[in-house]
């Protein structure tokens, strides 16, 4: 009987930025971005960057903004691509002490970087605004991230509090941060399985959740459960000082709430978000049939939280990992030679990081490396889920490569609006794996985006909820372990409803997700949401009219970063201040749903 050994899964190639972290030509790299970022500060100091008297403008301070613009833009790269090329090991293996130790002595720098761009704008606020641009071109180049820190720094506290504030998320929110992600990817799990007592990560006890074995799938959660409440106490002191954190310093920068510097940061208006959220509360009913019809197909009465991800449908398509590569570029290719080029681009120079191993955290992201690279972080298993996590994450690098050619402060991009071609590129593969397929793998396939519906739309508000209500009672006090679990509960109930068995739900979604552990992205939630309903709402005008779509689609993604995205939204005829546009946006996830229906019933 021959065998055949299963393809290996590819590890991330990041020699082409340093050998190693132990590597000569890292220790000068480092010591390069550090004294980088200390020559900046004494720039910023020869020049009196932060001073917030108004003076009349000058050609010397025209000359002075240009130069500064010019180098901040230099060194934002070089740190932003060390900052990279180390996480990639702090991700992949969290018990790497040199790259933690190297990842904390560069948090240090960072600090400074930070307190800089404070600076930076507190003055741009003092400078004339009109004028300025009138009389350069950098700034004309950089308008919409100079209004922009014109209104921020209306918002600023005292230049010596903000460089303190900076200074001390170091051990404060940024402490806890890492915290949470040392413990949750060195979190080992006992589990009985066939018979046999083990201990796994909890990344991989995770995606049991995923096994079409509904026994294993409760025994997996059920042991997560368990392996949560073991660190609840120390993560749950975590997410209380981070709330703490952002609710004292949003108070003293002037924001009304921590939901409206999210707002601000994700370059929408309160008017969108009310419009967004309406739309999703209103298809609640839709998300509830499509549980019910699962649960059907199963059959059984009602799905249990451990049943979100079971697999549903028959396919032949295993879809290892080298088939799953090619479908990808080869799709790609029916939108464009570009994107399917860059595709095998990222898969031939070893973008992709695969493989699930102890100590690699849970999840999948991509992260810019730099000039047009990027590297995705993917925990792979031969399913269609992952492939298309695989396309998705693929988006976020084709978003990074068309806008390379803009400076550092033009490139930064919201949440919002970060997700647009990665839900536009897993949309791709979606449609082409149902053209051919027949009715099980049909249901399969639809089963996988209807998953990642649901997440997007009724999971994601369940945890804006959650962190709405976390960040008010924060105000007065620190929650306990119990009062977590509680809001989670009380969230998920509200947006799940009768779709799920509501005493088999997540109480521990909090210690769960990372997000809600970093100073820097309170209610990271929300813009998923927004990011699969635009990107939805995209794809279904390249539909429309293709040759039209693609003229302006990688202008549209090179400008993200050029303004809001109101004005973005407008030049595909696009209002996103009213709840129509979203509706109709969900109307498509709605038709998903009617033929998941229409399919079981055979």
């Amino acid at each position: 009987m021959v065998t055949t050994a299963k393809p290996e899964l590819p590890h991330w190639n990041m020699t082409v930025v340093y050998p190693s972290l132990d590597s000569p030509e890292f220790e000068q790299g480092f010591s390069h971005v550090v004294g980088s970022i200390d020559d900046l500060a004494r720039l910023f100091d020869e020049h009196n960057i932060g001073k917030t008297e108004r003076k009349p403008l000058n050609d010397a301070t025209v000359r002075t903004f240009e130069t500064i613009v010019k180098r901040v833009n230099e060194v934002l790269s070089e740190a932003f691509t060390l900052g990279a090329y180390i996480r990639s090991f702090t991700s992949t293996n969290s018990r790497d002490n040199l790259a933690q130790a190297k990842l904390s002595e560069l948090q240090n720098s960072m600090v400074l970087l930070s307190q800089l761009s404070t600076r930076l704008t507190a003055w741009i606020g003092s400078l004339n605004m009109e004028e300025l641009l009138n009389r350069s071109q950098v700034a004309a180049d950089h308008k919409y991230m100079l209004e922009k820190a014109k209104k921020e720094a209306t918002h600023l506290m005292s230049p010596s509090e903000e460089a303190l504030a900076a200074e001390l998320n170091t051990s404060g929110g940024s402490a806890w941060g890492k915290l949470h992600n040392n413990v949750t990817s060195q979190l080992m799990v006992p589990i009985e399985l066939d018979g046999e007592r083990k201990e796994l990560p909890m990344s991989v006890i995770r995606t049991l959740a995923f096994q079409p074995d509904r026994e294993v799938r409760r025994k997996a959660y059920e042991a997560e459960i368990e392996s949560w409440k073991g660190v609840a106490v120390p993560l749950a002191a975590a997410l209380n000082s981070i709330k703490g954190e952002v609710n004292t310093l949003s108070k003293r920068r002037g924001w009304d709430s921590a939901l409206d510097e999210a707002i601000f940061d994700a370059n929408i208006d309160r008017q969108t978000l009310d419009a967004m959220m309406q739309a999703a509360h209103e298809s609640f009913p839709d998300f509830h049939r499509y549980f019910h019809a699962k649960a059907r197909l199963m059959r059984i009465e009602k799905l249990a939280w451990y049943d979100l991800f079971a697999p549903v449908g028959k396919t032949e398509h295993v879809w290892e990992y080298p088939e799953a590569t090619r479908f990808i570029v080869e799709q790609f290719g029916t939108y464009s030679g570009k994107m399917s080029d860059f595709a095998k681009r990222a898969f031939d120079e070893d973008w992709i990081d695969a493989e699930p191993r102890p100590g690699k955290r849970d999840g999948a992201y991509c992260m810019w490396l730099r000039n047009d690279e990027s590297r995705v972080f993917a925990n792979f298993k031969p399913s269609y889920d992952s492939m298309s996590t695989v396309a998705h994450e693929l988006g976020h690098a084709y978003h990074n490569y068309v806008k390379s050619h803009r400076t550092m402060l033009q490139k930064s991009t919201p949440m919002t609006l970060a997700e647009t071609a990665s839900i536009f590129c897993q949309t791709i593969i979606q449609n082409a794996a149902l053209k051919d397929a027949g009715r099980e793998e049909q249901i399969s396939i639809l089963e996988a985006a209807l998953q990642d519906s649901s997440q997007v739309v009724v999971d994601i508000t369940s945890r804006f909820l959650f962190e709405s209500r976390v960040f008010e009672a924060r105000k007065q006090r620190e929650l306990s372990v119990d009062e977590f679990c509680q809001l989670m509960v009380q969230s998920q109930r509200e947006t799940y409803g009768d779709g799920l068995d509501e005493n088999a739900l997540h109480p521990y979604m909090w210690a769960v997700k990372g997000h809600y552990y970093s100073t820097g992205l309170s209610f990271y939630n929300f813009p998923y949401m927004f990011g699969l309903l635009f990107g939805l709402g995209l794809y279904a005008q390249f539909q429309q009219d293709p040759e039209a779509f693609r003229t302006g689609y990688d202008d549209l993604l090179s400008s993200t970063g050029l303004a809001d995205a109101a004005t973005l939204a407008a030049r595909f005829g696009i209002d996103i201040r009213t709840p129509d546009f979203w509706r109709a946006s969900l109307g498509i996830i709605r038709e998903d749903i009617d033929r998941f229906e229409v399919l079981i019933r055979g």
